[in-house]
């Protein structure tokens, strides 16, 4: 009787046992297959992290890149400009350079590109709200003071488009450079006047504004200044055209 009770005993316990290990084997595959998952989510999530981190870092190559091609033309001026001094001036290689440009004459085109685009929404801000002519006048004189201090804009634009012209690789782009900034400031100039009345249209307007501020002659001059011509310049427009 004892002995019996022994031996069922010892299959309770083998049984136990075996019940214990085999639910012990299915939990492992479960924490297995967890941490096989956790392994390959991490996997997946570092993936798009270092491709978020290189679209990044390349973006930021690219912007300083720009700005030191702004840098070495201020300097050197753009003949000597060379891609050598832009990519050392940015702390990169050449071919860093070439990973994001094509030629010299291509960063300085979207260079220029790029400075541009700023100034029309720029202007609006400051106009924001402003509807009498003459503060209009006096604002948009002001900023074309304030931006003609830096001459290397000016000077880059006459160098990079004669060189193009002389080199025979004058492009559609090239020639329309400065015609979205023109249009955009001409159509705010365009509110001065009745409608119809306007002297010219938006993008004569807008380039007479901008090519007075950029110009490199008057950039360098101290009498007269931008401000003063272009406050000369839209005066006589408004008081010929749109004064009523």
């Amino acid at each position: 009787m004892v002995s019996g009770q022994g031996v069922n005993f010892r299959a309770h316990w083998q049984k136990a046992d075996a019940n214990d290990i085999l639910a012990a084997a299915r939990a492992g595959r479960r924490v297995v297959n967890v941490a096989l998952e956790s392994r390959a989510g991490n996997r997946n999530r570092k993936a798009r992290v270092v491709r978020l981190s290189r679209e990044e870092s390349q973006a930021r190559t690219r912007a300083r890149l720009l700005e030191s091609a702004h840098e070495v033309v201020a300097r050197e001026g753009y003949e000597n400009a060379s891609i050598d001094l832009i990519a050392e001036n940015a702390g990169y290689s050449k071919g860093a350079f070439y990973s994001n440009f094509n030629s010299k004459e291509e960063i300085f085109l979207e260079l220029l590109e790029t400075h541009a685009a700023k100034d029309v929404p720029e202007i609006s801000v400051l106009l924001d709200g402003v509807d009498d002519p003459y503060e209009m006048i006096e604002i948009i004189s002001t900023w074309a003071a304030s931006r003609s201090r830096d001459p290397s804009w000016g000077v880059l634009a006459l160098e990079l488009l004669r060189r193009a012209r002389l080199d025979k690789t004058f492009t559609p782009r090239h020639a329309k450079l400065f015609q979205a900034q023109w249009a955009g400031l001409g159509r705010i100039l365009l509110k001065m006047f009745p409608e119809g009345q306007a002297p010219a249209s938006a993008e004569v307007l807008g380039a007479l504004v901008f090519e007075i501020t950029y110009g490199a002659a008057s950039a360098f001059t101290k009498r007269p200044g931008v401000g003063t011509l272009v406050k000369v310049a839209l005066t006589a427009l408004y008081l010929a055209h749109g004064k009523r």
